[in-house]
């Protein structure tokens, strides 16, 4: 399974979030899952219940500082490779890309 998901936190004082996400994407890495984090949001690979526990731990690493966090997120759940990984996903789609002949 797959979890991206992006935090904006709401009412800090500073049109800055960084200290905000990097606190977040911290204690997503502290939960253990297995994550890789981009400018757009991070995603996190491992069961219900690890992306579940990471979401949390980010949006509640949010509200240490924040009095709201806005949480965008989308899951990716595929019954037919449960063990697929991003590198997986990642090359069946390059994969696809040179089958069309597509640089």
């Amino acid at each position: 399974m797959h979890l991206w998901f992006s935090v904006t936190p709401v009412g800090t004082g500073s049109a800055s979030v960084s200290a905000e996400v990097a606190r977040a994407v911290a204690a997503v890495r502290a939960t253990g899952a297995r994550c890789t984090t981009d400018a757009s949001g991070t995603l996190v690979e491992g069961s219900w219940e690890e992306c579940d526990a990471a979401l949390r731990a980010a949006a509640d690493a949010v509200l240490a500082t924040a009095s709201r966090v806005s949480i965008t997120a989308k899951y990716d759940v595929r019954s037919d490779k449960p063990g697929q990984d991003r590198e997986a996903k990642l090359a069946s789609l390059e994969q696809a890309m040179e089958e069309r002949g597509e640089p």
